[in-house]
């Protein structure tokens, strides 16, 4: 029995040492730097719903882009603050900003992808930006970097959208979080099967949005106005992301592990909708990870400690390496002198918040 165990472990550590060397696949970007300029016309779409605040901080660094051919759309999404006097207030300084205003209707209650929806119509451009009123570029060039990866073929561009570093646990565990989920969809991506993307920092032409009929496909669903979308348009021929540090986007990161719970919640109800694949993948990484953990702890006290840890440390070793230099290359690199306990507390929150989605739903998406 314990060498079927054994065996058992060293094949869910293989397993998961080829995830790894799967996952540093986006680091060895082979496009081109594109160091010409780019003067594509872009429409720049931020929906917010009672974000009055926010606006005030985080707008102007977008106002302010090195970018001469932009226009800003502000989607008003029913708020019950002063959204809109703030969005009025920066309209009267700026003309090239575009106001849209959404009233709630019974049939998309609290539906971001309806406020959205009404955002890419009335949008002068067909190149689209978005991210989020809580974000802010960490750079006065963040459009034209993500600009410059647009091509003829390339309509649809994936970007990073980081946390602002903090002094807390629960902010190390979000960047974590963060980080390994940019490392899996950038490779995927990289590796021509893109399943997902951020609304924080995304960009796209608009005849793929009308390509697949916006979000009809998922628009009962109350998330998933990225990676849902990314899942019915993205292709390998279509799709490309952006890893220069320029083109990041940065939030402010949930404030206690409560609320980063719900956030999560809602961002992890969407991936049953996946395709097979995606689903069969992404969780056959996770189901592993659980069986290597388990299997160790197990073999550690029954079976000889001098081989197994070898192996143990083997796994680690690998880990460090993609993690580290994946953490480099997007500005996190404090990370990874914590990735023992960081993964472990990851795989315990996330299974923690698949058992409460079995029980209840959550709902919209403020």
């Amino acid at each position: 029995m314990l060498s079927v165990l054994f065996y058992l472990f060293v094949v869910f550590t293989g397993i998961q040492l080829v995830y790894y060397f799967i996952f540093s696949s986006f680091l060895f970007d082979t496009k081109k730097d594109k160091k010409k300029d780019v003067d594509i016309p872009i429409s720049v779409i931020v929906c917010a719903k009672n974000e009055a605040e926010n606006l005030k901080k985080f707008l102007p660094s977008i106002l302010n882009q090195a970018y001469t051919n932009f226009e800003v759309i502000l989607i008003d999404d029913a708020s019950s603050d002063e959204t809109a006097e703030v969005m009025a207030s920066f309209k009267e300084k700026h003309d090239n900003i575009k106001i849209i205003s959404v009233e709630n209707i019974e049939a998309f209650w609290g539906n971001k992808k309806y406020a959205l929806t009404l955002g890419i119509k009335g949008a002068k451009n067909d190149h689209l930006l978005f991210t989020d009123a809580d974000c802010k570029p960490v750079s006065k060039y963040w459009i034209s970097e993500m600009v410059r990866n647009f091509t003829k073929e390339k309509t649809i561009i994936l970007g990073y959208g980081k946390y602002k570093k903090e002094k807390s646990l629960v902010n190390l565990f979000v960047r974590f979080e963060t980080l390994l989920t940019a490392i899996q969809y950038f490779s995927y991506a990289k590796l021509g099967a893109p399943y997902m993307g951020v609304g924080r920092n995304l960009a796209y032409h608009r005849s793929e949005f009308f390509n697949v009929k916006g979000f009809i496909n998922h628009i009962h669903i109350k998330s998933g106005d990225d990676d849902l979308f990314i899942q019915d348009a993205a292709t390998k021929e279509n799709t490309t992301f952006s890893i220069s540090k320029k083109s990041f986007t940065e939030s402010l990161a949930p404030k206690s592990f409560a609320e980063w719970f719900q956030q999560k919640r809602r961002h992890i109800s969407t991936s049953k909708h996946y395709k097979t694949k995606h689903k069969f993948f992404l969780g056959f990484f996770f189901v592993t990870k659980v069986f290597f953990y388990l299997l160790a702890i197990i073999l550690f006290f029954l079976y000889s400690w001098k081989i197994i840890l070898p192996i143990f440390l083997t796994y680690y070793l690998v880990q460090f390496i993609v993690i580290g230099f994946s953490s480099k290359k997007l500005n996190e690199p404090t990370i990874t002198y914590f990735l023992p306990f960081l993964e472990i507390g990851l795989l315990i929150f996330q299974f923690s918040i698949f058992i409460t989605n079995l029980s209840s739903k959550p709902n919209h998406w403020k």
